[in-house]
């Protein structure tokens, strides 16, 4: 039996569960998504507790929410102090930047990765002719469209194929290999 195993387990899922809906949070407002869809409305009830007191100290800037990267960046600080500590047994003392820069380098990371799962899901989902109007093939599109479209503006046509979703996967993968976020 392994009771610090379990709770590292479930205290890593709510983390990162926690850091991926404030991202999605993130995206949405940067890709200017609908808000009244009901995965857009899920995110603003569960990100708003935290998010709100936020804006009021960090406001945005250029249409960026940088309260939501802040908070981002302070649950994965969060998470690592944490998950560190049961790990170790106490936290190590004197990696105050070194935190910082884990935090900043996983925050760029979570973003070209869930970039890449969503065009991926949406490359998938266009192999299955969805419904276009269901909320999740909705969002899909709002959150992939703002990046494929100025690629495939510099693609020549190709007799129907949109092979946008490739150059944006393999562009995703170029950046995380030149700045090692793998």
């Amino acid at each position: 039996m392994n009771p610090q195993g379990a709770l590292f387990f479930l205290l890593d899922f709510v983390f990162s569960a926690y850091i991926f809906i404030v991202l999605t949070r993130f995206v949405l407002q940067l890709a200017r998504a609908d808000f009244y869809n009901p995965i857009s409305q899920f995110v603003l009830k569960a990100t708003n507790p935290l998010l709100k007191p936020l804006r009021r100290v960090i406001p945005g800037y250029g249409g960026l929410d940088i309260a939501a990267l802040v908070l981002v960046v302070v649950l994965i600080i969060l998470k690592t102090v944490i998950l560190l500590s049961i790990q170790v047994g106490g936290f190590p003392s004197g990696i105050g930047a070194a935190l910082v820069l884990h935090a900043l380098r996983e925050l760029a990371s979570l973003i070209l990765n869930y970039v890449f799962w969503t065009v991926l899901i949406r490359v998938l989902l266009s192999w299955v002719a969805p419904d276009p109007y269901s909320p999740v093939v909705r969002v899909i599109v709002q959150i992939t469209e703002p990046i494929m479209a100025p690629v495939r503006k510099l693609l020549p046509p190709m007799g129907g194929f949109d092979l946008s979703p490739l150059f944006v996967l393999l562009g995703i993968q170029l950046l995380q290999i030149l700045f090692q976020l793998h």
